[in-house]
């Protein structure tokens, strides 16, 4: 996150981005349900049932914030204005592929604004468990679900690793205290290009 970002957060892990906002550094949150300038969440017994992001959770304000309908909300998305994005993930692969608003043969909730933010977003990151509880891998040479936007992604950001998507495929730039390259690698279901040694996250 850069200085005078727009930056979208999807819901879940996502969020907690907002966490994590290095000191100096301001940016406007955009909640694609109609609110610019998104605040924290409410200390307990402060919230305010009207005021929520798009994963329906109570927000707060800050000063200079504005509401807007929905639709033009995703103007603001599709016209190339939020400079960030940080999104769920069911897969991404070494092309920067996304797969992340079904899994066929189950319930479908929908797409949500998902598809017009890794088209319209400047930068995409995606945050995500490296693993499912079942080992495997969702990060792949391809994905093999329905793709919610083709070579969108420019960082996967995971309990394990941070990957940067490349023209050459996948690099691994940073990998967490209590792990090993080589099993980022076994957790990985495509080639990882390492260069030197990664730092720790």
């Amino acid at each position: 996150m850069k200085d005078g970002y727009y930056v979208n957060l999807g819901i879940g892990m996502p969020t907690l981005a907002a966490n994590y906002v290095p000191p100096g550094i301001s940016i406007v949150l955009h909640s694609e349900n109609g609110m610019l300038g998104v605040g924290p969440y409410p200390e307990p017994g402060q919230e305010d049932p009207d005021l929520i992001n798009a994963g329906k959770e109570t927000v707060t304000e800050l000063p200079g914030t504005s509401y807007f309908s929905s639709a033009d909300s995703f103007a603001m998305v599709r016209g190339g204005h939020v400079d960030l994005t940080i999104l769920g993930a069911l897969q991404v692969d070494r092309e920067g592929n996304l797969a992340n608003w079904m899994i066929p043969g189950k319930m479908v909730k929908g797409m949500a604004g998902a598809m017009d933010l890794v088209s319209g977003a400047k930068r995409v990151v995606v945050t995500m468990e490296h693993t499912p509880t079942d080992g495997t891998p969702k990060i792949l040479e391809h994905c093999s679900l329905p793709l919610t936007g083709r070579k969108c992604v420019n960082v996967i950001v995971t309990d394990m690793a941070v990957i940067e998507v490349v023209p050459e495929g996948l690099l691994l730039k940073e990998i967490a205290p209590d792990t090993t390259v080589d099993k980022v690698r076994a957790a990985t279901g495509a080639a990882l290009i390492v260069e030197g040694t990664p730092a720790t996250f």
